[in-house]
């Protein structure tokens, strides 16, 4: 059987918010008198496919469930950095904590540990829903008509680019935070990037081989004999069965394509687990402290940087793009499910709470049975002198996460609270969801710009806020008597008038982002 050259250059799909890989169910006019169930019917496979003559539908509404919860994680994002840059507190929940085999002797202050809790939640969540965007956006740009519709070759330019641009704004942001000193800070835009880069390649991969393999299933299962639907739905010639050269029925088409998308999604959600768990792997003392570190990694920063945090004198990087892949794996496949049919909204609820159970599992069961953390035999505070079970010595013990980088209890913690956010936003109506949460739309939907500027605006506020209400405290890294502000009163004013001023030049740049075309390199903010 012939294989088609390229997924991108097939005839138009006619639904455009379906599963980027799928096999929908087609609207040409010639099939409707076999079915009448084309609206509902499931769709999967790995490029939409359609007949010459479908006309695609209107694309829906933009989803608000994700954007609400890109504009709250912004939101946590400032509280975290509003403390560190009014040197408000140690950036940790517990002091010098969060590191892969740290050894703590003391937690932070309670309000701190809540808060820096809560924004443990950002960058997985950031990269997740950064995972289902490569899968929203590369279903639009394959499903346009024939004239617009993007090739692999643009796609790939698209990721390459965008990865690209995003680096080069965590370079120049690292040089102007640092005066200069420190030659490349990734704070967590370089992580984003590349994660970014190789999701869209993973996503163009997934769609070419789920189709290739479509298409081998159809030569090897048994043809049901009581189809009575025997037009053909796949453009092109179709395999030979029982040695004659026949149209695959759609039931055949459908089957093949539907098991050839479950295997595809099992094999992401076997990478997403290898992706976390190698963190663990290639800690050099397994997460244990009082274990003598045994070097996993070459020496070499050009390798370490992608899998291990670095604190050199010229190159910081906290966020290793290896070591946070596993969290847009996971938005991939979240993607190519929403996408994979037109799910009902108390159906994509009640799956975001089942997720979130199941990740709230996946932790309790690493807390008890000690799998999985990076901080075994590290905690000694008071409460931890007894002996027994560190991490069930204390609510703040059993919620002591290690984020640099990430271990498995942390993976599993934040991605149960983003699905949970995502339970709640999706349970509301969406126009009173539109309403009372309009400030976080329009954080979530300029989250790059958002970013950006709320960097500047920190480093200009954060100077007269000091002068005027500061006194002296410890700084969070060198431990030396600085001036801040640590006062709970002056920290919340402080990023409430830092959201206040966000809100419309963030409404501004909206605006502005939707005046110019969908390919538009300002789409990227």
């Amino acid at each position: 059987m012939k294989q088609p050259t390229s997924p991108i250059t097939l005839p138009p799909q006619p639904d455009p918010a379906v599963q980027e890989t799928s096999f929908e169910p087609d609207a040409s006019p010639m099939l409707s008198h076999h079915r009448n169930d084309e609206e509902s019917a499931p769709n999967y496979g790995s490029v939409p496919r359609a007949s010459p003559t479908s006309t695609p539908r209107p694309a829906p509404a933009r989803a608000l469930a994700p954007d609400l919860l890109r504009g709250l994680l912004m939101a946590f994002m400032a509280l975290d950095h509003t403390s560190l840059m009014l040197r408000s507190w140690p950036h940790a929940t517990a002091i010098d904590g969060e590191n892969d085999s740290a050894l703590v002797h003391e937690w932070n202050r309670p309000a701190a540990y809540v808060i820096r809790t809560l924004t443990h939640l950002c960058a997985p969540g950031f990269t997740f829903l950064l995972g289902m965007g490569v899968v929203y956006f590369g279903r639009s740009r394959t499903s346009r008509p024939p004239d617009k519709r993007w090739t692999t070759g643009q796609l790939a330019w698209h990721f390459f680019v965008r990865a690209l641009v995003l680096t080069a704004i965590s370079t120049i942001m690292g040089l102007a935070v640092s005066g200069g000193k420190v030659w490349f800070l990734n704070m967590v835009l370089f992580s984003l990037a590349v994660d970014y880069l190789l999701a869209g390649l993973t996503w163009m991969a997934v769609a070419k081989t789920e189709r290739l393999l479509a298409f081998a299933l159809l030569k090897v299962l048994p043809l049901r004999k009581k189809d009575d639907v025997t037009e053909p739905l796949l453009p092109g010639p179709q395999p030979r069965l029982h040695g004659e050269e026949e149209m695959a029925p759609d039931v055949e088409i459908i089957r093949a394509a539907d098991i050839s998308w479950h295997i595809h999604n099992v094999f992401l959600a076997i990478g997403a687990a290898v992706m976390i768990w190698w963190n663990i792997w290639l800690s050099p003392t397994g997460g244990r402290c009082g274990v003598d570190p045994t070097p996993r990694l070459p020496g070499s920063d050009w390798i370490k940087i992608w899998f291990y945090p670095i604190m050199d004198e010229r190159v910081k990087s906290g966020f290793p793009p290896l070591a946070w892949m596993s969290f847009a794996v996971l938005g991939l496949l979240y993607g190519r499910i929403i996408l994979a049919r037109a799910w009902s909204p108390k159906a994509i609820t009640l799956g975001n709470a089942l997720a979130s159970l199941g990740f709230t599992l996946v932790f309790v069961f690493a807390r008890i049975f000690h799998v999985g953390n990076l901080s075994e035999g590290c905690l000694s505070m008071a409460e931890h002198q007894q002996g027994g079970d560190q991490y069930l010595a204390s609510v703040k013990s059993f919620f002591y996460l290690t984020k640099y980088p990430p271990d498995v209890a942390f993976w599993a913690f934040t991605m149960a609270g983003n699905h949970l956010l995502l339970a709640l936003f999706g349970a509301l109506p969406p126009l009173f969801a539109s309403k009372a949460f309009h400030v976080l739309l329009v954080y979530g939907t300029s989250a790059l710009f958002f970013y950006i500027v709320h960097i500047l605006m920190l480093g200009a506020l954060s100077l007269p806020i000091i002068a005027l209400i500061g006194r002296e405290v410890s700084d969070p890294f060198t431990k030396q008597p600085v001036r801040g502000v640590d006062q709970l009163w002056g920290f919340f004013f402080s990023w409430g008038l830092l959201l206040a001023i966000l809100y419309p030049l963030c409404r501004w740049y909206g605006g502005f982002k939707k005046a110019k075309g969908p390919d538009s390199i300002w789409r990227f903010f």
